[in-house]
């Protein structure tokens, strides 16, 4: 058996075992579509094929077909574009009517490959096959080195494996899967639409080969429902030669780029679509010709192209979508909200979709449209906030609190911490300089080390009074996935006010909420170092507020520390959260035993419920969320952001997946989310409670059937099993008696505080000058 049946045969193999527990249903819904199906010009013959016509008040109006997928390569976002593996699990993961996508390239000897690029050596590993094929030719006008599928015959390249085209994405696929022949990407995978891209006609009419000849060739022989070009010439030579089950669509570049055959630019074409109308059915352009975007990526007035088309007579594809590609902060790192912008916006739709990860419009047109966004339900899953909505606007803000509210959370939380004339507020670390803008103020010098909060140096929550941090400082968005370039809706990085803790629980009240979720951390050190006892503080808080004397809204309170939440319960009778910092695989007995004696609930970390290894999900079973519901224990799961790179791969870089995997595969009763708008839109789609027949693009991952699509040797190492979490975790001394000692400055002898003033300043303010 060669390498590349051999490669097909492992591969296949381990993607059958990972699909073989996915169901087989699609979401049948009835839907109202603003596609060029639903204008009125529409003729009778089409209403015989199911669209209906309506009146409303100004005029008639249709509900037309839904928009179509086109999956760009195949699942091109996880498995390598054009390949076998891409092709095959569009099926199992999709919608069943998504189509698939092939840039037809040709060979010396005229055969047709799939490859998203014209050079072979950005998508495939030609240079260590034919080291010395490197070549330069005129490709439309650019001068162009590299590798090309013209000098090679269909033979030769049956050597030459696919690798990842996109630098971002994993390579663990390359060099083991081959390239996939046009007629294999027309039969084999069984789909239901295939849709050719002929991208560069007159380049290849260089070495005497006819792009022409090849399609119309395979149209004898295949059905090709789609097939698009850039060239004009293209188009209009093989118009009058296919089929009406063809659709022949005019591919948009970019607007300044110029289109061979007639000289003019694209952005010049696209004002005159009449023309465009007489040699195609459709288009297809760039997503930022509908939503363009400011140079600071905020989306912009959508523009009237989709209607222009439409008049014409033109369906409009739009093309870009990926995932894992930076995405208009308006959309919060969530893929499913931008393709509801494009196709449940109420003021039109487009009519196909090219995207590199089908599965997310799958799930927007199956299951996340027309829904009523407005809608309050407060079942479980519960939607608990992570510093309010902090994926929008600065930590505990009021702003980040009002957009919890607004986004549909079901509990919004304050974790506590106290300022230096011991005023509780709501603050997401005891640290100033995690969260505000403390490092390009005065205060910056009375940065200080205290080893029992951290080992590096900060402004403190107690350093400074009230009027200190609302006079003098700002709140500063978090970024915790700065490393990889990624930052949170910049305009808003500083916006909001500080809260104390009244004034959260005063906002809470008047909001229709489930509850209310107060954090207390460093209660220890608070008692003894600072003289401030936080249980009480908060006890009496909620007493003046109120909650204490009401049932409308649950208070939980939720802790790190079995000795804080065991104070609680002495004197309260408010939800108790244990929260488990550390990664364990399962409690024994006798620590959920102890759990029991003071906690109603626990929250676990993402990765105790699905263990990963290089951002893979592993096959190791974690029996965790199980034994804590067994001992009559609801679960919630914490952080979920929606920023791609903290998702494992399985999740497809789409928010919505993550939420599946925790709430219909781990069962977990809640999700503490820095993004609650994506969680709570979760819990009104529309295929919620569709049992058996729920569709399998809203079905929950296999843990480590992705992992076993990998070859052996390219595997990443596997990890160690997690450890137990046992008794002698849980347990811990009561709290110590609050002391008389007053809130410390920066010198207090009693915090053995280590300090250099002048570096630690210098570096603070150089730090703050590219941050903030």
């Amino acid at each position: 058996m060669g390498r590349s049946s051999r490669a097909c045969s492992v591969l296949g193999s381990a993607l059958l075992l990972l699909l073989l527990s996915l169901g087989s249903a699609a979401a049948q819904k009835s839907s109202t579509w603003k596609t060029l199906s639903a204008r009125c010009s529409r003729s009778l013959a089409d209403s015989a094929q199911g669209v209906v016509t309506c009146e409303n008040g100004s005029g008639p109006v249709r509900w037309g077909k839904p928009p179509a997928i086109i999956a760009k390569g195949g699942f091109s976002g996880l498995f390598l574009d054009s390949s076998d593996l891409a092709y095959q699990f569009v099926a199992f993961a999709s919608s069943p009517d998504t189509a698939l996508w092939c840039d037809v390239r040709l060979t010396k000897d005229g055969a047709g490959i799939c490859l998203p690029n014209i050079n072979m050596d950005n998508c495939t590993i030609i240079a260590d096959v034919f080291p010395k094929g490197k070549k330069t030719y005129n490709v439309n006008g650019v001068s162009t080195t590299g590798w090309f599928s013209v000098d090679y015959e269909s033979t030769d390249l049956q050597k030459v494996y696919l690798k990842q085209s996109v630098l971002s994405r994993a390579s663990y696929f390359d060099g083991s899967l081959p390239i996939v022949p046009v007629e294999a990407a027309l039969s084999q995978y069984k789909a239901p639409a295939v849709w050719l891209n002929v991208q560069h006609d007159s380049f290849y009419s260089q070495f005497n080969l006819s792009m022409r000849s090849y399609i119309l060739s395979a149209l004898k022989g295949y059905i090709v429902d789609f097939i698009s070009s850039p060239e004009v010439n293209f188009l209009t030579s093989i118009s009058g030669r296919v089929t009406k089950k063809t659709k022949l669509v005019f591919r948009f570049l970019d607007e300044g780029s110029i289109e061979p055959s007639t000289n003019q630019t694209y952005g010049s074409m696209l004002k005159n679509l009449t023309f465009v109308k007489t040699f195609a059915s459709g288009i297809l352009i760039p997503k930022n010709y509908i939503w363009p975007v400011t140079s600071d990526n905020y989306l912009q007035p959508y523009t009237s192209v989709v209607d222009d088309a439409h008049k014409a007579g033109l369906e409009v594809y739009a093309a870009d979508f990926a995932n894992d590609f930076i995405l208009s902060y308006n959309y919060s790192y969530d893929p499913l909200a931008e393709y509801l912008g494009f196709i449940d916006n109420g003021a039109f739709s487009v009519d196909g979709v090219l995207t590199d990860f089908p599965i997310t419009p799958s799930e927007a047109i199956g299951c996340f449209s027309n829904l009523n966004n407005s809608k309050t339900d407060h079942a479980k899953p519960l939607v608990i906030s992570h510093n309010g909505a902090s994926g929008d606007y600065p930590d505990c803000t009021d702003e980040a609190y009002q957009k919890a509210v607004t986004d549909g959370a079901d509990v919004i939380d304050c974790p506590v911490q106290v300022t230096k004339d011991g005023v509780p507020i709501c603050m997401s670390s005891i640290d100033l300089m995690d969260v505000t803008t403390v490092a390009k103020s005065t205060f910056a010098s009375q940065a200080v080390t205290i080893p029992d909060l951290k080992a590096n140096p900060g402004v403190f929550t107690f350093n400074l009074t009230w009027d200190d941090l609302t006079k003098s400082l700002k709140p500063m968005i978090s970024n915790p996935m700065s490393k990889f370039a990624l930052f949170r809706n910049p305009r808003n990085k500083n916006a909001g006010n500080f809260m104390r803790l009244s004034d959260f629980l005063a906002f809470a009240k008047e909001k229709d909420l489930s509850g209310i979720m107060i954090s207390v951390e460093h209660a220890a050190f608070m008692a003894e170092k600072l003289g401030f006892g936080v249980v009480d503080a908060v006890i009496k808080a909620l007493d003046d507020s109120g909650y204490s004397k009401q049932t409308a809204q649950k208070v939980m309170i939720q802790s790190t520390n079995s000795s804080v939440l065991v104070k609680f319960k002495q004197e309260t009778k408010y939800d108790l959260v244990y929260m488990v910092e550390e990664d364990v695989r399962d409690a024994a007995p006798s620590s959920l035993a102890d759990i029991k004696k003071f906690a109603s609930a626990v929250s676990v970390r993402t990765s105790s419920v699905f263990p990963t290894t290089h951002q893979f999900l592993t096959n190791q079973s974690n029996n965790l969320v199980q034994s804590l519901q067994s001992a009559g224990l609801p679960v919630y799961v914490y952080v979920l952001m929606n920023e791609f790179v903290s998702q494992p791969y399985d999740f497809f870089s789409d928010a919505t997946t993550q939420i599946i995997a925790y709430v219909q595969g781990a069962k977990v009763d809640g999700v503490i989310t820095d993004f609650p708008a994506t969680a709570h839109r979760y819990k009104l789609n529309s295929c919620m409670n569709m049992g058996n027949n729920t569709p399998i693009f809203m079905q929950p991952p296999q843990p480590g059937g992705l992992l076993s699509t990998i070859d052996k040797s390219a595997q990443p190492a596997a990890m160690a099993p997690m450890p137990l979490l046992t008794d002698s975790d849980v347990a811990e001394p009561p709290l110590p008696p609050v002391s008389t000692t007053t809130a410390p400055s920066s010198s207090h002898a009693a915090l053995r505080v280590r300090t250099d003033v002048s570096i630690i300043t210098t570096l603070l303010m150089l730090c703050a000058s590219l941050l903030i």
